[in-house]
């Protein structure tokens, strides 16, 4: 029995403007010496992105079987890509849904048996050969010609390739750049599979200590806890895995949003303007590039489905509505700034400062109520999307109950937060019940 041969191939695809010039890359590199073995890039015109990345594999997996065309059975690839949308389609785990993905992911799972065929998501900085391959190509359309390897330079850009077997890093969720939790708790995973220690030997740290990575001090024996109780720092905990990410994004500006108009789900419903639109253009734009994202669920108000609706279409995905999500009800300070409210209802307004309890002036919702319909579409979420990210579109003071449960914060800290239009805040939801705020208020991808 032949001994299977084993390569990585690393895919990347890229367009500049999604739909625009686009173009791959691909190379088929030796796992044992991490020596490209070949590679492929190609101009493709005018495409999206997924339609690049889905071209780069195609060509990967293309380049790898003829390197070996008599290998058959026994040739092993380990695919490599930052595309998320592509590694989890082609593993199986996401269902494809955009009908201008279907042939493409058919195309490419015909060319080697699904069997010889793995898939890992990586992060864009690990792949800089393919991506370096598929931006010389799109160079090379924008001159005017194809691209030639005879003039490549993306090799020298190529960082060693892992075996397939290696583990990857482990990456944190969307906002936590420096994964130092999921880091943690790798590092806790591996040191109980070499030895399990006794019960007195196990310690707690301070959440902070153990977030950071930093090494463990003034360690103190942790306190028993019952069933149900999160568990605080390291401890007996068990290896809890991925976390439900939420990832919370605000619409895009309204005709109200720079007037800082009282703007809720009692009033008339606005939709994006020219300035929000092309926020959550470029809000989708970045999601695309991230490839986190795994489910799109949307407040029913109409400039948080817009909004959802430039994601979902870069991402090929569907968007839920939950009810659950929309904003606070404002009552009759509906479509006023809050110095008409403070002319107007001074009293009113005093007493809805003073108490989380109070509601605004003619029946809208009191801050006790959204946290409580907020705290239940928390729980539901979770539950649904245990160990996956989900992009939550909604609003104001949803995202901002969101963060001030996940810190256990007083209701007051609701009037302590910013959050620009379009801003992306993330929390992640662990297994034994803690919650960690990763992001809040970022906009970097608005600039």
């Amino acid at each position: 029995m032949s001994v299977a041969r084993q390569v990585v191939v690393e895919a990347d695809g890229g367009s500049r403007g999604n739909p625009g010039p686009a173009g791959y890359g691909a190379v088929v590199i030796d796992p044992a010496t991490g020596e490209p073995l070949a590679e492929a890039a190609e101009y493709i015109g005018v495409a999206t992105n997924n339609v690049a990345e889905y071209r780069g594999l195609i060509a990967g997996l293309t380049a790898a079987k003829a390197l070996f065309p008599d290998a058959r059975e026994a040739l092993r690839v380990h695919v490599r890509m930052d595309s998320k949308l592509v590694v989890e389609q082609m593993s199986g785990r996401w269902k494809i849904k955009h009908p201008d993905m279907k042939p493409l992911a058919a195309r490419a799972a015909a060319i080697l048996p699904p069997s010889s065929v793995t898939y890992e998501w990586i992060p864009r900085a690990q792949n800089k050969h393919a991506d370096r391959l598929a931006n010389e190509a799109m160079d090379a359309g924008r001159d005017g010609r194809q691209w030639e390897a005879s003039a490549s330079t993306a090799a020298l850009d190529a960082p060693s390739a892992r075996t397939p077997g290696t583990p990857s890093p482990v990456q944190g969720p969307v906002g936590d750049q420096a994964a130092g939790a999921a880091r943690a708790r790798a590092a806790l995973a591996a040191a109980r599979g070499a030895a399990a220690p006794a019960p007195d030997a196990l310690f707690s740290l301070p959440e902070e200590t153990a977030e950071s990575g930093g090494e463990p001090t003034d360690a103190h024996p942790a306190p028993q806890q019952s069933a149900g109780t999160p568990q605080s720092g390291w401890g007996a905990a068990p290896d809890l895995g991925a976390p439900a990410t939420l990832v919370l994004l605000r619409h895009g500006e309204t005709a109200l949003t720079p007037e800082k108009r009282f703007s809720g789900s009692g009033g008339t419903d606005p939709e994006l303007s020219a300035v929000g639109r092309g926020q959550a253009e470029r809000a989708a734009g970045h999601f695309a590039a991230l490839g986190t994202v795994e489910e799109i669920v949307s407040s029913p108000l109409r400039r948080c489905r817009e909004t959802a609706a430039a994601v979902a279409a870069r991402l090929g995905l569907d968007v839920r509505i939950d009810e659950s999500l929309r904003e606070t009800d404002f009552g009759a300070w509906e479509g006023l700034t809050f110095g008409e409210v403070r002319e107007r209802y001074g009293d009113d307004l005093t007493a809805w400062l003073a108490s989380p309890d109070t509601a605004p002036t003619g029946g809208g919702e009191s801050f006790a109520q959204v946290a409580e319909r907020v705290a239940a579409a928390r729980d539901r979420l979770v539950a649904r999307y245990a160990g996956r990210t989900v992009l939550l579109v909604t609003h104001v003071t949803p995202i901002k109950t969101f963060v001030r449960l996940a810190l256990g914060a007083p209701p007051e800290a609701l009037f302590r937060m910013e959050l620009s239009a379009a801003s992306i805040s993330t929390v992640a939801y662990y297994g034994d019940g803690n919650a960690s705020v990763r992001l809040l208020n970022d906009t970097s991808h608005l600039r």
